[in-house]
């Protein structure tokens, strides 16, 4: 499996926040924007919640293996494999979601925050950028947690 890759999630980012600031500018010429939910932040802190959950536990039960404690638990191999695909997946959707978001904040910023409504949408995009940021963050320590120490070694030996 590959790793997640700081440069495709910074593309993905930059090519939808500009679709989405280019779409933001055309609807808003066409007609009124429609609003950032909000629910997108919270639905986003909540993924990045269990990620990091998720992180921490198998790195707890890793450790005890490790350590050869008697009362260790194992950590499944189609369990870790499934929380690193469910941390990629996560990133890459969440690359995406920030750059919409971002896009729209900036649009928002940039022509003006003259009305509240206007500044809510802006603040609820920008905790959705934040948000997203770190549910990346969580998904790339998820899959330090999980990496195997061969993997180290091959790609060092690349």
């Amino acid at each position: 499996m590959k790793q997640l890759r700081l440069g495709v999630l910074a593309g993905i980012f930059a090519v939808s926040g500009v679709l989405s600031w280019a779409g933001a500018r055309l609807w808003a010429s066409i007609d009124t924007l429609p609003g950032v939910p909000v629910a997108a932040p919270v639905v986003l802190a909540l993924i990045a919640a269990v990620l990091l959950a998720t992180a921490l536990a198998l790195r707890t039960r890793l450790r005890a293996q490790r350590e050869r404690r008697p009362d260790a638990k194992g950590v499944d191999p189609m369990l870790a494999a499934r929380a690193v695909v469910f941390g990629q997946a996560s990133a890459l959707v969440s690359a995406l979601a920030a750059g919409v978001y971002g896009g729209l904040g900036l649009y928002l910023l940039l022509d003006g925050l003259d009305l509240p409504l206007r500044r809510t949408q802006a603040l609820y995009s920008g905790f959705s950028v934040l948000a997203a940021a770190c549910v990346i963050a969580a998904a790339f320590f998820l899959e330090r947690v999980l990496k195997l120490p061969e993997d180290e070694e091959g790609a060092a030996a690349a």
